[in-house]
């Protein structure tokens, strides 16, 4: 065969005639059709020259058939790397690579894009061995095709998508229509499957590798992963396939950069999380304004703990008092602005907090400028601040009274967000409500406080041979007043009563109670020398009064001549009996809380107080709280009390400092030794 003459020599399909005699079609009937087919062909040798063209193949060359006879025929095509795959393909008979869209170079310049299918010229099967020569058929695609091509070509050139293919029996990938720019980023010249899975993500290289077994099975492909592309950037590719089985197994699809979406939607669960923690925290805060019982509390909420929420640096509450400006809290970390109109006029226009108390309107301002521009005689208070943007919020009482303002800034320009400023308004609007309310409560604090002391006994009795002390200490838990008491009562035959009690509840009502139980206390003990019929006759007098008033207390009756004790004891904590060298807890037996059970009675238990020796009555609130376990508190107070217990009243002075228990709760104590 020879490939430059066109000479055939035999070859088949040729009937046994030269190739100038094929050509013509003389007397064959094979040959004029090939010459006359409106489909465009040629013939080639297993080495790829061109023996036979039609006339059809060179219209669209513009060559004619003599001038292509002898021309390697893939350098006919722009693509001759891929037109020499077909070839080696097609000689060797493999059906996964049956045809191919390349473009022909023509001699006018014309680049016509045909679809090559090269075919082996003997027909015979695989078993035949490799082809001594193909026909190679090329057809225009179907103007529909050129059309979605053109589309594709368009839609995939400037954006994260490239068009793949993968050929299952050779592991070789290769894009639709040419590299695009995705391709080239992530693949660059490799085009094997391992050497694209050498930079998935280590973390998904697993699962890429299962789902590509599904798809060697016969299954469409879809997995969404990270890979590192040529520059070393992590991507996130969304990467789809559908299996085809024409011209063998391969995959067939598209791979998008999803790397903006998926960090859109970390952003946005970030901002989520952060929004759902902000939110948790408002709720913690608003909780802790609805139960502040101070007025620098509520300051300190909205200073210290609410304005970092909006991301600020510096924040301050100003309160009206007698008609000027006070900051809140005193000594407070607040903003040298707002320390600096402390005592103004609450009524000043010129300063943004004067006009805010007059319109009752807030105000926000975005910048320096546009704060001079409204308040200009604030240039002086700017030059000592680094404040650049500020919101000046409105805190109102009951009736809309305006109590103050919340002032927050910002140490850079800030615009606050409608959201921002609903939020801002809520947390004033709760923080005028808890002022209110810490104003009433301290109007009942400092009643309650009156009531109770005046119902403490003003003066104690004096008795030679016995030493008393006693305290009072209430309560710091904000507004809480109890009812804890103490009283002293001098009976008749040298002896004396000693109370301590505790009244459930507290403010006006407990202290009031507190007040009936120590009158009722004395007038029965009067007439009474046994201790259990005093309590007794107490807890009857409460329980017919229908009043709902429970109340512990310890009642004893000391001889002062021979230093005997009778104790009558509901629901007190037990005494203390201390010398210098050890102290004794003593529990009398004890009955219900007076004010219970209108039927019950009360023990009464007996012990004497020798000389030297110290006794100490008090209620719970010195020995036991929730952190602290009564037998510790007084294992605590005794030790303090055995170390002094020879100066009664530095003990109760040390005892008034040591408070164990804390001072959640009122402390009523009675310290007494016999001389």
């Amino acid at each position: 065969m020879n490939g430059t003459t066109g000479i055939t020599d035999g070859f088949a399909g040729s009937g046994g005639m030269t190739g100038a005699a094929f050509a013509a079609g003389a007397g064959d009937p094979a040959a004029a059709a090939f010459r006359r087919a409106s489909a465009a062909m040629f013939v080639v040798d297993h080495e790829g020259h061109v023996l036979l063209a039609n006339r059809a193949f060179g219209e669209l060359v513009g060559r004619t058939p003599d001038e292509i006879a002898g021309c390697l025929w893939p350098e006919l095509f722009s693509e001759p790397g891929q037109a020499w795959e077909l070839h080696r393909a097609a000689t060797h008979r493999a059906p996964q690579q049956a045809q191919r869209s390349l473009t022909l170079v023509g001699v006018d310049g014309a680049q016509p894009r045909v679809i090559v299918e090269p075919c082996p010229l003997d027909g015979g099967g695989e078993e035949a061995g490799p082809a001594a020569g193909l026909v190679v058929v090329c057809h225009r695609p179907m103007r529909d095709e050129e059309m979605l091509r053109a589309v594709t070509e368009l839609r995939t050139e400037n954006s994260d998508t490239a068009l793949w293919t993968l050929d299952l029996s050779t592991g070789e990938l290769g894009e639709l229509f040419g590299p695009s720019p995705l391709g080239r980023l992530l693949a660059g010249d490799n085009r094997t499957l391992e050497e694209c899975l050498a930079r998935v993500h280590r973390d998904d290289i697993a699962r890429l590798r299962d789902a590509m077994e599904a798809s060697y099975q016969g299954r469409d492909y879809e997995q969404r992963f990270r890979m590192f592309d040529q520059v070393g950037e992590e991507r996130w590719l969304h990467a789809r396939a559908r299996y085809l089985d024409s011209g063998g197994p391969r995959l067939v699809g598209v791979v998008d950069d999803v790397t903006e979406h998926v960090q859109l939607v970390r952003r946005l669960a970030d901002r989520r999380r952060i929004e759902a923690t902000k939110g948790r925290r408002v709720n913690e805060l608003a909780a802790k304004l609805v139960s502040a019982t101070t007025v620098d509390e509520v300051a300190g909420l909205l200073t210290e703990q609410f304005a970092p929420i909006f991301d600020s640096d510096a924040a301050g509450i100003v309160l009206v008092e007698d008609g000027k400006l006070t900051v809140r809290p005193v000594g407070g970390s607040v903003s040298e602005a707002v320390r600096m109109i402390d005592g103004r006029p609450a009524d000043d226009p010129s300063l943004p907090v004067g006009a805010v108390l007059q319109d009752r309107q807030p105000r926000f301002f975005e910048s320096r400028a546009e704060l001079l521009d409204r308040f200009p005689d604030t240039e002086e208070l700017l030059h000592r601040v680094e404040g650049q943007s500020w919101a000046i919020v409105p805190v109102f009482g009951d009736s809309r009274v305006a109590l103050g303002v919340w002032a927050v800034s910002w140490n850079q320009p800030h615009h606050a967000a409608p959201d921002e400023r609903a939020l801002m308004l809520t947390l004033a609007g709760l923080a005028g409500q808890a002022l209110q309310r810490v104003s009433h409560q301290q109007a009942e604090l400092e009643l309650a406080d009156a009531v109770q002391r005046r119902m403490l006994p003003p003066q104690l009795p004096e008795f030679p041979d016995l030493d008393i002390a006693v305290r009072y200490l209430p309560s710091r838990a904000g507004w809480r007043v109890c009812g804890d008491f103490y009283d002293a009562i001098e009976l008749p035959g040298d002896r004396i009563g000693l109370v301590v009690g505790d009244v459930q509840g507290h403010g006006v009502e407990a202290a009031a109670a507190m007040g009936q139980i120590r009158v009722a206390f004395r007038a029965y003990a009067t007439n009474q020398i046994d201790p259990g019929v005093v309590l007794a006759e107490t807890n009857r007098l409460l329980s017919e009064t229908g009043e709902i008033v429970f109340a512990t207390c310890g009642y004893l009756v000391l001889d002062l001549n021979n230093g005997e004790m009778q104790a009558a004891w509901a629901g007190q904590p037990p005494a203390i009996i201390a010398t210098s060298e050890s102290f004794e807890v003593w529990a009398p037996e004890t009955g219900p809380p007076v004010g219970v059970d209108g039927d019950s009675k009360y023990p009464v238990t007996s012990r004497r107080l020798a000389a030297g020796e110290t006794l100490l009555m008090c209620s719970d609130g010195l020995v036991e709280s929730s952190e602290l376990h009564m037998e510790e508190g007084l294992r605590q107070v005794g030790v303090a009390l055995q170390n002094m217990a020879t100066d009664l009243h530095a003990a109760a002075t040390s005892l008034a400092d040591l408070t164990p228990a804390g001072r959640g709760d009122d402390i009523a104590f009675v310290l007494a030794r016999k001389r």
